[in-house]
């Protein structure tokens, strides 16, 4: 863990602790991007790598999945040999950590929630405030669930709720959140102009590139020698999912993907193949998908809901959880603990909360805050336009809001979002 001092000479007494998304991401590399947002500004702020983490013992990255996801640019998204390649990778990793001796079963939000609660008790920290996002808003409401005592105010940033969160359920937020990216298009004149059928042009390109994927030699934009890089329909709509290009380019991409230039999806294809091997926790990352999110629904479910969300999209396709593919199989071979009963309940609390999402949120829909929020008596509601995952970093209206919040938590100034409006969309020429 670390702690990060006030700016501010005279700090307040409650410091905030923050909950990393993923589940598996280094919080450490977090630091910058929460201190250029404010976080330690009145007060100190305090990080704590989650169980299985970089730096932590044991450590549950697989540099086996790592050295599969920069191969994986080269192959088809949704391939038969991509599946092969991904299961046997997991299950190298997985005989690895078991043969070291880790219990995979003790990764899980409930053991992650008692180690912020013990942290808090090691510190002799009376009281704080928490924030969190992405799956470390799943583990911030976990925590407020289960330890409420200590607990001031909670922040919650782009909302993946513990009633909900299912492996199916990945399908509606991509759809919410690209759908949005293209309502707001059609709500810009010039945009609406250039590019009139978003969803259309969309759709023609998926089911092209899975029926005859390209093939292509590329040069990462971070340098070095040209990789072989497949994108084919899979791959395209998991990279705009995951805002690679930024939304603001998605339209002119589609557009120029659709006239034969492949270059903005091609490079950001690519990228994958540079990969920090060792640094994400793939093992915790499975240990709870597979404990929490996958019991209770089928690959079967995880089809239909990608046919509800894309009517007409090829299976191949729709099969896959975005950004979590062949989650199943893996976790037929990973093997863990069913806690679904433990993990799927409502957080119902009266202590002042703050419930921040982005209209342009592909992975974690911005509709189910409303879900979380009626739970909390004392909650405020932000909706921030035009902005994808993450949002606090991304929003200079967010931050002032978490800052007005962190310092009256039941009255936060939200007046700075009224104002706000998605950025103008990138144009190319005809």
């Amino acid at each position: 863990m670390a702690r990060i001092a006030a700016a501010a000479g005279t700090p307040a007494a409650d410091p905030v602790v923050f909950m990393a998304g993923g589940p598996g991401a280094d919080t450490f590399d977090d630091i910058p991007f929460l201190v250029g947002s404010g976080l330690n500004k009145d007060r100190e702020l305090i990080v704590m790598a989650q169980r299985g983490n970089l730096y932590d013992q044991p450590n549950l990255a697989c540099p086996e999945v790592d050295r599969f996801n920069a191969r994986a640019v080269g192959l088809g998204y949704d391939s038969q040999q991509a599946q092969q390649l991904m299961l046997k990778a997991a299950q190298d990793c997985r005989a690895r950590l078991t043969a070291d001796g880790v219990d995979l079963g003790a990764y899980n939000s409930t053991e992650n929630a008692a180690d912020f609660a013990d942290l808090r008790t090691a510190l002799h920290i009376p009281e704080w405030n928490v924030y969190g996002y992405s799956y470390g808003s799943d583990l911030a409401l976990t925590y407020l669930r289960l330890h409420p005592e200590g607990i001031r105010a909670v922040a919650i940033d782009s909302i993946a709720p513990p009633r909900f969160l299912t492996l199916p359920w990945g399908w509606g937020s991509a759809a919410e959140g690209i759908h949005n990216i293209f309502d707001a298009c059609a709500a810009q004149p010039a945009c609406k102009d250039r590019y009139p059928d978003l969803p259309g042009l969309l759709t023609e390109q998926v089911r092209k590139l899975e029926a005859h994927p390209l093939t292509l030699n590329v040069t990462p934009r971070s340098g070095g020698k040209q990789v072989k890089t497949v994108l084919d329909g899979g791959a395209l709509l998991n990279l705009i999912v995951a805002f690679t290009p930024r939304p603001k380019d998605i339209p002119a991409a589609l557009d120029e993907l659709s006239r034969g230039n492949p270059e903005r999806f091609a490079q950001a294809r690519a990228a994958g193949s540079v990969q920090k091997t060792g640094q994400f926790a793939h093992g915790l990352t499975n240990s709870i998908a597979c404990g929490e999110w996958a019991p209770g629904h089928s690959e079967s479910d995880v089809l239909k809901a990608g046919r509800k969300a894309f009517p007409g999209w090829p299976d191949t396709v729709l099969a896959q959880v975005p950004q979590l593919p062949f989650q199943y199989p893996v976790c037929g071979l990973w093997n863990v603990p069913d806690r679904a009963k433990i993990q799927r309940v409502a957080t119902v609390s009266s202590v002042p909360a703050l419930v921040v999402s982005g209209t342009f949120d592909a992975k974690t829909g911005a509709s189910w805050a409303k879900g979380v929020a009626a739970g909390l008596s004392r909650s405020t509601a932000v909706l921030v336009p035009g902005i994808g995952h993450w949002v606090v970093p991304q929003s200079p209206c967010a931050q002032r809001v978490l800052a007005s919040f962190l310092a009256r938590p039941t009255a936060p100034d939200t007046s700075c979002v009224a104002g706000l409006a998605p950025e103008p969309f990138t144009i190319v020429p005809k």
